[in-house]
């Protein structure tokens, strides 16, 4: 859906024993640019044994000197990832991911 868009997903473990994840992404377009256009880039985790979360929508920016877009997210859940990826949606308070997918990790 939006092919030079890249990044990377990384997890840690936390003192509390949670994930920590840190997610970059850059070359994205403009949600609002799509087709059809979408409010927002929203991060999910799929997990082993509590299925699919909503992480948050993507944090975006455009550099000074660039006009690609960056995406950035960082959150802490308790449950394990199994696979991280990233659709365009309407709104980004759902509980369901929508059928634009941007990017996605393999398994974990």
């Amino acid at each position: 859906m939006v092919p030079a868009a890249q990044g990377y997903v990384k997890i840690s473990r936390d003192d509390n024993k949670n994930y920590a994840i840190q997610i970059e992404i850059k070359n994205l377009a403009e949600s609002t640019r799509l087709h059809p256009p979408k409010a927002a880039y929203v991060v999910w985790m799929e997990t082993t044994d509590n299925g699919t979360k909503n992480l948050g929508n993507l944090k975006s920016s455009s550099g000074f000197f660039t006009s690609g877009l960056t995406g950035t997210l960082e959150a802490v859940t308790p449950f394990k990832p199994k696979r991280v990826f990233i659709t365009a949606e309407d709104r980004s308070n759902i509980n369901y991911p929508g059928t634009q997918a941007v990017l996605s990790t393999k398994t974990f």
